[in-house]
């Protein structure tokens, strides 16, 4: 219904930036130019050990630690970063191998050697820790080293989305002399071999980034330094960009901004309008005692207008999406439509009242303040009116940032509450293996063993990723079936910079990560 005007936006938005940038947005630009790049965000880093995080704290670590293989710009496939090369030496995607580049050093001068990256690996999973991403390696076996440069992953069954887990930050490969093996670093510090170095650090206001000499890998840096500011909302991160303090701002830019900065007159800045994956979903705790009855779930469900939440509350600079895996990944699916149809109080009544359920049900919603953008809350309330104008619910919403928001769903404290996910790696795989099983990305269990024992097995198997969408698909429908989680939204991405600064149209990769690197300042006429 409002694809049309969006669209129109989208053309003006391209010719703006067209006629205002001219040569310069897609311009190369001297590195040495004017000092540091300031980039803001509102997506701070939860943490600056990688064996802690499955979060966007992932963004600072592709920057400032290493993989074994990782995405030059314009790659839609894993390629070698620390590795010389990386390949599968079986038929049946079981046993992989990386030979590192020769006289690799961490930033500290230490050497970055096989054991080093085993040494990685293996503490995640020793660690184990609540937020982390021991998760990403259910399909690894044991990791062995061959004399200084070859790394081997034996793994326990086929799966040949396993170089795409190891090109995730969470792979990060970190100094075994300060990085213990069975705990996570405590002092603050930082050991990485990537292409910069992490000068100094102030928890949730700034991250100072300086180039590493001793970095070998694939990146070609067009900028000696780069600083990441840390903002609380949408809004005082543009009035920075507006004010000069800070040249390109990145994730939780809201939908008042993205418009505003649509229009003609910004002859100072430019956007840059690009297809995302992240998704936003809500998440039902089976210990609650209404969350867990599958009527409630599905009632939900059925309420539930996405194009509402689109246009009222993100201005169509989101999509309705019905499906875990978003639109443009090879398995899409449009299952929650195909089941629920469009939103109908009527329906959900049937459901409840078949299920003997004739009272107002109560639940508390949860969400984050300061992660996902400054239209988390009106979305929420969004939500709470459409439920309550049903009849058929009472929504209380509770929130907390996002620090201690993560304790909380982690302890199982909330009945309903919200997630976005930006994706681990480009594959349908990674929207439905992170939320099943009793060790997922939620903290709350979703045991599937059609799912996690036949379906992923199977596809994982099968390197030709075009010959999955049918399991795919049937996961899928399980998903909608148990209507344990709700998808919302699929986002798209937006860069803004001063119009000084080139390379934004290069610096996401396939996961939406921003590589820092690429970001330069135009050289003149």
């Amino acid at each position: 219904m409002f694809n049309r005007n969006r669209f129109l936006r989208r053309i003006a938005a391209i010719a703006s930036i067209s006629l205002v940038a001219g040569c310069g947005l897609f311009s190369n630009g001297d590195p040495n130019d004017k000092g540091p790049i300031v980039v803001g965000t509102t997506s701070a880093p939860s943490t600056l050990d990688p064996a802690a995080s499955w979060d966007g704290s992932w963004e600072l670590f592709r920057n400032i630690y290493q993989t074994l293989v990782a995405y030059p710009s314009g790659a839609t496939t894993p390629e070698p970063d620390a590795a010389e090369r990386c390949r599968f030496t079986d038929s049946g995607s079981r046993t992989y191998s990386c030979k590192l580049r020769a006289g690799l050093k961490f930033a500290n001068g230490d050497t970055l050697d096989a054991k080093a990256v085993q040494h990685s690996i293996n503490r995640i999973r020793t660690i184990n820790a609540p937020s982390g991403p021991a998760g990403l390696l259910g399909s690894l076996d044991r990791v062995e080293t061959v004399g200084d440069r070859e790394v081997v992953f034996h793994l326990n069954k086929s799966d040949a989305t396993f170089p795409f887990v190891l090109a995730t930050p969470a792979m990060s490969i970190v100094d075994p002399k300060d990085y213990p093996a069975n705990s996570l670093r405590k002092d603050g510090g930082v050991d990485g071999s990537g292409p910069y170095r992490l000068e100094s650090y102030e928890e949730g206001q700034k991250a100072v980034l300086v180039r590493n000499d001793r970095y070998q890998g694939f990146a070609k840096r067009q900028n000696d330094a780069v600083t990441i500011r840390y903002f609380q909302d949408s809004a005082s991160m543009v009035k920075a960009l507006h004010e000069k303090r800070i040249d390109v701002t990145y994730r939780g830019l809201a939908a008042d901004d993205i418009i505003e900065l649509q229009k003609n007159g910004n002859t100072d800045l430019q956007l840059v309008d690009g297809a995302g994956t992240d998704i936003s979903y809500l998440v039902f705790n089976p210990k609650d005692a209404w969350a867990k009855e599958p009527a409630v779930r599905e009632a939900v469900a059925q309420i539930v207008d996405r194009g509402a939440i689109a246009h009222k509350v993100y201005k169509d600079t989101v999509d309705p999406l019905y499906s875990m895996v978003p639109k443009g990944l090879t398995g899409h699916a449009t299952s929650f439509f195909d089941h629920f149809g469009d939103p109908s109080v009527s329906k959900a009544r049937t459901i409840l009242s078949e299920a003997g359920i004739h009272q107002r049900v109560p639940l508390t919603f949860w969400y984050t303040t300061d992660r996902y953008g400054s239209e988390t809350a009106l979305m929420f309330q969004e939500l709470k009116r459409q439920l309550e104008d049903s009849g058929l619910f009472t929504i209380t919403l509770k929130s907390r940032p996002w620090k201690t928001y993560v304790v909380g769903y982690q302890k199982g404290e909330y009945p309903v509450f919200g997630r976005g996910w930006f994706p681990d790696f480009p594959d349908a795989d990674n929207f439905i293996a992170p939320f099943v099983g009793e060790q997922n990305a939620l903290g709350t269990p979703y045991p599937s063993k059609q799912i996690t024992s036949v379906l992923l097995p199977r596809s994982r198997a099968q390197s030709d990723r075009a010959k999955v969408v049918k399991d795919l698909e049937e996961a899928q429908q399980i998903l909608v079936t148990d209507a344990r989680l709700i998808p919302l939204w699929q986002g798209r991405q937006y860069v803004a910079a001063s119009d000084d600064i080139s390379g934004g149209e290069q610096a996401l990769d396939p996961s939406t990560i921003m590589m820092m690197w690429t970001l330069h300042r135009k050289t003149s006429w």
